[in-house]
């Protein structure tokens, strides 16, 4: 790629990745947004939010050079997935039931801002601690009133992109009516390095496994529960909230780790189902600026990071008199990843809406379906080959 004036809005996961692989493959990137902080690492203290990192993700992150510079001790290998149904109905992914090591790793936020941070500070990348404003003739105008030209900006600035109104590219967005409490557990029992879901009557809960701590076991919990039993629950003083969110965790688990003890602060977070455009002339979008799911499937930074990967492959292989924001060059972006976008946007959505419904005759073929596919060994591997990212 030759080299090309390319500002990447935005300092999240995304954003960072894209910057720094765009800068290994050639481009001239100034890296855009606030230069938030990075919470200190201590023992026995985990960022509240965490990521479940598909095989893909994991070998991209391998391949900017950042992987290797995580601590060790903070990853977790999720080796195995129960999924239950709202009735009757199981399935159980194993990862050798692909012939693979591992399904997918739980990874902090904090420490993979943490070290992609430092790589874009190895690799010298120009930073402007400023918030995007505004488009005026090929350049982003940030708030200070700074000029920064581009041939190409990237828009990694999240749901809200500034960016992506600025170009007025296409945004379609649908709320859930559900809200996603995050909090991290102390279990009873150990989760022997496996990630649980249950489809249950007040949403989907899912348990994620992290490293054990000096108070027991520990896993991280993502309930996408119904909007109003979300915001009864976060409206209540801790200690009560607390307390309700173990009464119904102790039925909701089924005791699959025992006693659950909550051990860190509940956040929630709403959650809406969009789809845009993704480029314009001199304009691409990546990860929640380009398209969100449902979290039901953790698949979200995952779809970024090959957002990412697919931008910085489009922008090595493109023709050397082609500018980088050339819109026929943006198009084979989207097109790459349309197909995956919209199969992972349709999967989520889908088991939303199969889940959702409470029809008696759709609540038993639902669960009768899954004790179907446990016993499928093609489709088994079919569904751990599509959540590692292949």
């Amino acid at each position: 790629m030759n080299t090309r004036r390319i500002v990447v809005c935005g300092t999240g996961i995304v954003g960072l990745a894209a910057a720094l692989g765009l800068t290994k493959a050639g481009g001239q990137v100034t890296l855009l947004g606030p230069d938030m902080p990075v919470p200190p690492v201590r023992d026995d203290e985990y960022c509240p939010r965490v990521y479940a990192i598909s095989p893909a993700s994991q070998q991209f992150l391998e391949g900017l050079g950042v992987w290797a510079m995580m601590d060790a001790s903070r990853l977790t290998p999720v080796e195995a997935m129960e999924v239950y149904g709202d009735a009757s109905g199981k399935v159980v992914l194993r990862a050798w039931q692909a012939a693979v090591p591992i399904l997918a790793w739980i990874v902090e936020s904090s420490e993979l801002e943490r070290v992609l941070r430092q790589a874009v500070q190895v690799f010298g990348i120009s930073r402007q601690a400023d918030k995007f404003r505004e488009l005026q003739a090929g350049a982003a105008i940030t708030e200070s009133g700074k000029r920064l030209e581009a041939d190409l900006l990237v828009g990694a600035d999240g749901a809200n992109s500034p960016v992506r109104a600025a170009a007025g590219i296409s945004h379609e967005s649908k709320a859930y009516s559900d809200t996603g409490l995050v909090v991290h557990l102390t279990a009873q029992y150990p989760h022997q390095n496996t990630a649980l879901q249950w489809f249950t009557a007040d949403g989907v809960l899912a348990l994620l496994p992290l490293p054990d701590t000096a108070q027991g076991h520990q896993v991280s919990m993502v309930w996408s529960m119904h909007e109003p039993l979300a915001r009864e629950l976060l409206a209540l003083p801790d200690a009560q909230r607390r307390a309700r969110i173990e009464d119904r965790l102790e039925h909701a688990g089924q005791g699959r780790l025992g006693r659950l003890r909550v051990r860190s602060p509940v956040s929630g977070f709403p959650l809406t189902l969009e789809q845009t455009g993704m480029v314009a002339p001199g304009i691409a979008l990546a990860g929640d600026a380009a398209h969100r799911v449902h979290p039901l499937a953790g698949q979200g930074l995952n779809l970024g990071l090959a957002d990412a990967q697919a931008l910085v492959r489009v922008q090595r292989e493109k023709e050397s008199y082609r500018a980088a924001g050339d819109l026929r060059v943006l198009r084979r972006y989207r097109r790459a990843r349309s197909e995956p976008v919209m199969a992972m946007r349709l999967a989520t959505d889908g088991l939303h809406r199969l889940f959702a419904a409470q029809s008696a005759p759709l609540a038993w073929a639902r669960n009768r379906g899954m004790l179907l596919v446990d016993r499928v060994p093609f489709i088994k591997q079919r569904l751990i080959a599509g959540a590692s990212g292949e």
